[in-house]
């Protein structure tokens, strides 16, 4: 019957269609994620104030890793098991993804293990949309639209990036590939999510970058540099976690040894550095990083505790981490490349992200909602150039490769390829 009505009434009643599911995924999604941005920063305080419960970290992971075991089927594959949905994938999220991925993150959180947020918050987003999607008996199509959309809403509504939320889950499925038939729901789930979370009272923090500077030759150069050496510490961060994560399931078959083992490193590492400044969210690296206080070994600090904590299967996200390494880096590397130490930190900010997701697009209007556009073609030229330098693979494991980075000659390849053919066929007609 839909196909009997005029072209104009169709595309109006797909948008009416479409706002209104996202409306309901956005009210939801927004809600979550409100509820858990307030949390953590409960947690946060909690544990600042009470330093000691660092010690029970190795237990909380020992706990949410049988949780996961016992009762959370194949939810333990995380943001990759959304990702692959979006993909088109034939496996169904679960609903109780939710709860293990919230309260797991939360936990984490309280007792120290260095993780982010957008994880929980794409994780939640691809589940409740998976769910959303049977309820409403959508088919195999709608239902990819809708986890995009849901990836959507749930990194727009953690960071406040409604617009980058949006190209989030377009972008991060695949390498060479954009699902833009995914546009329209995407960008409404995005915005009203973001609406709902930011009507519950949640302010999202933003950072100044100060002056920023002309172009001339030597800036090129110099943020050239600095691009590649983002785009290398992604490469570092993404790689350390898979090369930890495989090192331990060598050694310890248990998810719950595994992460009992693992946050045990964890404190040991604080306890011998003497520090806390590297664990949970760690906000106030950022803070230093753009005010020029931050040391210049901070970046390392964070990778180091994050790699720690997510490589022995601990509940969170990469991205805020990756922030913070990031512009700490910028911070460090600005006294050396003769740069605003604001500046170069807001550059590193969107950088290392751009290099470690393989979402450049993404990355470089975040830098915009979150900086101004004035410096929009720097930003854009730090993500493309960390993008390249970072490798084919990044923190998410599901994120298909349709076309590889730095392909020399492609179109002369294409036209071998498609010469090759023609002469097959012409030998087959003889």
């Amino acid at each position: 019957m839909e196909n009997r009505l005029p072209d104009p009434i169709r595309v109006v009643v797909y948008m009416i269609k479409w706002l209104l599911i996202t409306l309901l995924l956005g009210i939801f999604m927004g809600s979550l994620s409100a509820f858990f941005l307030n949390s953590l920063t409960w947690v946060t305080n909690i544990r600042l104030a009470s330093p000691w419960l660092l010690f029970l970290l190795p237990v909380s992971g020992g706990i949410f890793a049988f949780l996961y075991s016992k009762y959370g089927g194949n939810s333990g594959r995380g943001n990759n098991l959304v990702i692959d949905q979006g993909n088109g994938g034939e496996e169904k999220i679960p609903l109780r993804l939710i709860p293990l991925t919230l309260f797991g993150t939360i936990t984490t959180h309280l007792f120290g293990g260095s993780v982010g947020r957008e994880g929980t918050a794409v994780q939640m987003g691809g589940a409740l949309a998976e769910n959303l999607a049977r309820l409403f008996q959508l088919n195999k199509v709608e239902r990819e639209l809708l986890v995009i959309s849901g990836i959507s809403a749930g990194f727009s509504s953690v960071f406040g990036t409604p617009l980058a939320g949006t190209l989030f889950g377009l972008e991060v499925l695949a390498i060479g590939k954009v699902r833009t038939e995914a546009l329209f729901p995407s960008f409404f789930a995005a915005l009203f999510a973001n609406f709902v979370t930011e009507s519950f009272g949640v302010k999202h923090i933003h950072y100044p970058m100060g002056t920023i500077p002309n172009w001339d030759v030597s800036l090129f150069f110099k943020l050239f540099v600095a691009g590649i050496a983002f785009g290398l510490i992604g490469w570092v961060f993404s790689r350390s976690i898979v090369f930890l994560k495989t090192w331990y399931a060598k050694r310890m078959a248990s998810p719950v040894l595994r992460n009992f083992i693992g946050g045990a490193v964890v404190v040991i590492a604080a306890l011998l550095l003497q520090t806390q400044r590297y664990l949970g969210l760690s906000l106030p690296l950022l803070t230093d990083a753009f005010n020029g206080t931050a040391h210049f070994y901070d970046f390392l600090g964070k990778l180091g505790f994050t790699v720690l904590s997510l490589g022995a299967g601990y509940q969170g996200g990469e991205v805020t981490p990756l922030f913070e390494i990031g512009a700490t880096l910028g911070a460090a590397l600005a006294p050396i490349l003769h740069v605003s130490i604001p500046f170069l930190a807001a550059l590193g900010f969107i950088g290392v992200f751009s290099g470690a997701t393989n979402i450049p697009i993404a990355c470089f209007v975040m830098g915009i909602e979150l900086f101004g556009g004035q410096a929009a073609s720097y930003f854009f030229m730090i993500c493309l150039v960390s993008f390249m330098c970072s490798g084919n693979s990044g923190i998410y494991s599901a994120q298909k490769v349709v076309v590889k980075k730095g392909i020399l000659f492609l179109p002369m390849m294409g036209s071998q390829k498609q010469s090759e053919r023609s002469k097959g066929r012409t030998k087959t007609r003889k």
